[in-house]
């Protein structure tokens, strides 16, 4: 309890004494300040606290291709009936760069199975009722027409789905099979044998759930992007985030690598693996079954404008800063221009026909590219300048994204935004992961902006707040309060800020690194954080017009612990008003809607709050603080509510104009 109070005091420091009379608010209907971009709120992918690989990306087998630094990681032997042999590494004859390691199944027992068997990521997620489909590429050893038997198991032990393969070929061939499950486990184990002697070689040992989203193969879990539909994102930023960097150069984000046939895209160590040691995740790799095509085709499934970032010739500088000389700088750039030409290319061009052989044959029409992550410096800028001018001569319609640096107030800030204005970037991205505090004190950073410079990107924020031993209570009221707060600068500012998202998107919770997180997940649940939800209503109640809201003749900005913002979409015949009440007390408001449109005399209000500043959501209780809908009277034109302490409403109004 002493905690909370003290977070009560820190945050109630920011705007002076109570006020307990009634405030009158006013919002200017007829006279719309500047257009809302319709992408405007997005989601931001990268692939840490196992959001891909053991999360986002449905494979439930870790190490399939045995390519880890320890190739058994994740593998152990097993045998069945008295089953005994032998279970060797190999390298591949023939050259195969990108995935050379394989294993061999040598069974010496007629009457036994032997094989392998593999722990999933954090164990397996599996359904009752639910369909796996098994995959692997194999070929026999010798005379013998071996049998495989694969076999699903609960934690504790017990067959709960199998099925068989036999007729293997001399040759490498992949090999399918698939079984129901018979009951719902969050930690079941793969085992795969072979049946009496014989011998097999094997490679890319896969299982996938058969409901994948929009059931693909090779596709995404479907519950986790359940929750990204729903939060109908206008872009997505991929693949991160740090990761596009790499720890040193040859660890980059290729993207070309990532492409192709699943079984020749080349597997790295992930940069999140050792980067934070209290948090080591040696099983931390990145298959790049979730790679640059799955994005796009991700980012279509959403209806949203894919963002890739790009390396342009830095590794992270947080790490080894490692720099690519500016003479040898053309390949990293010509990977720019071949994934314009993969994403929008028609099929006569190399990667436009790759795109096509891949199931695309239609452009994805992307229109954004991000010239590196988080760089700094002079390096930064006249690398960033080499990629603009080529990009920009080639093809002008495409927009480019530069940085900001790591923060949002310090000289490489600074130093930065004048360069990028000087090169007419057409959008800057800004990067604040700070106290709610500083998300409260900053609902107006943008209000005093250079209309007629870049438009801004808020690519990466998150409110860091107090917190637990327990992983999501970092994402806890006070910190979604404090961004809803912020986020109606965003909207007020909607004419300079184009773009905005939240970061990191989702965390495992027995596999993380980074905390807050918008989503958090183990293998069978999903929870949406109280910040997921203050994005999903500002996402779905955005408006396609910012409307001037003022109290006292001046924007709502924290006077009084109040913030506020509202919107139009008049072809959709609405209006949105949104109210954030940060004091521990109720506040009376009254709210004019001044203008010549009808307004109903029944609006739809959605309602956050909580009693406790530091209560968070949590995987056995996902709506602890969630969006509650209730129904509010306008008289006349206005509408009086007595605001929840501690609260945030978006208001949501029919309107003929």
């Amino acid at each position: 309890m002493k905690k909370v109070l003290l977070v009560l005091a820190l945050i109630y420091t920011i705007s002076g004494n109570f006020v307990h009379g009634q405030h009158e608010i006013k919002v200017d209907i007829d006279h719309p300040k500047a257009s809302i971009q319709p992408y405007m709120w997005g989601i931001f992918f990268e692939d840490i606290n196992f959001g891909a690989d053991g999360g986002f990306y449905a494979e439930l087998v870790k190490n399939r291709s045995f390519e880890f630094y320890e190739p058994m990681m994740g593998w152990q032997e097993t045998s069945k009936d008295d089953g005994n042999g032998k279970v060797f590494i190999l390298k591949r004859e023939q050259k195969k760069p990108e995935n050379p390691t394989y294993i061999r199944i040598d069974s010496r027992n007629d009457d036994g199975m032997f094989g392998v068997m593999n722990e999933g990521f954090r164990g397996m997620g599996v359904r009752a009722g639910n369909r796996y489909n098994f995959s692997v590429i194999a070929r026999k050893v010798g005379n013998n027409n071996p049998e495989i038997s694969i076999e699903l198991l609960s934690s504790d032990g017990k067959v709960i789905g199998q099925t068989s393969i036999t007729g293997f070929p001399e040759d490498w061939k992949k090999m399918k099979g698939s079984f129901k499950s018979s009951q719902t486990d969050a930690k079941a184990t793969l085992r795969v044998m072979v049946d009496g002697t014989g011998i097999v070689d094997m490679d890319m040992i896969s299982l996938f759930p058969e409901n994948t989203w929009n059931k693909r193969e090779n596709g995404l879990r479907a519950d986790l992007v359940q929750m990204l539909y729903d939060l109908h994102p206008g872009f997505l930023r991929f693949p991160g985030g740090c990761i596009v960097e790499g720890h040193d150069l040859s660890l980059r984000y290729q993207w070309k690598k990532t492409v192709g046939p699943v079984e020749d895209r080349e597997m790295i160590v992930n940069r999140w693996n050792t980067e934070f040691l209290h948090r080591h995740t040696p099983d931390y790799y990145q298959s790049f079954g979730l790679g640059f095509y799955e994005y796009f085709l991700l980012a279509e499934d959403l209806g949203a404008e894919p963002l890739p970032i790009l390396n342009c010739g830095m590794a992270c500088q947080y790490n080894t800063g490692e720099l690519v000389p500016m003479d040898e700088l053309d390949p990293y750039i010509q990977d720019a221009l071949d994934l314009i030409e993969f994403a929008n290319g028609d099929t006569t061009t190399k990667w436009g026909k790759l795109r096509a052989e891949m199931g695309h044959p239609e452009p994805f029409n992307m229109k954004f590219i991000g010239i590196g992550n988080e760089q700094w410096g002079e390096q930064y800028v006249e690398r960033y300048q080499k990629f603009a001018e080529v990009i920009s001569n080639k093809h002008p319609e495409i927009m480019l994204v530069g940085g900001s640096g790591p923060r949002p107030e310090d000289e490489r800030f600074h130093y930065l935004w004048k360069e990028m204005k000087d090169e007419k970037v057409d959008l800057i991205d800004e990067h604040y992961y700070m106290s709610p505090k500083w998300f409260f004190e900053n609902a107006g950073r943008y209000d005093d902006y250079d209309r007629n410079g870049p438009k801004v990107f808020a690519g990466e924020y998150a409110a860091h707040g107090p917190d637990n031993e327990d992983p999501a209570s970092k994402n806890s009221w006070l910190s979604a309060l404090s961004e809803a707060a912020f986020m109606t600068g965003l909207v007020r500012n909607a004419d300079v800020v184009h773009m905005a998202s939240y970061a990191p998107l989702m965390a495992h919770i027995e596999a993380w690194q980074w905390r807050p997180d918008l989503i958090w997940f183990d293998n069978l649940n999903v929870m949406g954080t109280p910040n997921y939800y203050v994005q999903k209503l500002y996402s779905n109640h955005t408006g396609s017009e910012v409307l001037n809201i003022t109290m006292n003749g001046k924007p709502v900005t924290g006077q009084d612990k109040l913030y506020a913002s509202a919107s139009v979409d008049k072809k959709a015949g609405k209006v949105y008003v949104k109210l954030v009440n940060a004091s521990e007390e109720a506040q009376e408001v009254n709210v004019d809607l001044n203008g010549k449109a009808k307004i109903s005399k029944k609006a739809t209000a959605y309602l956050m709050t909580a009693d406790n500043p530091l209560a968070y959501n949590t995987l056995e209780n996902p709506k602890n603080i969630a969006p509650v809908e209730t129904e509010m009277k306008l008289k006349g034109q206005s509408i009086s509510e007595a605001l929840k302490p501690m609260s945030f409403y978006v208001i949501e109004m029919d309107a003929k104009f």
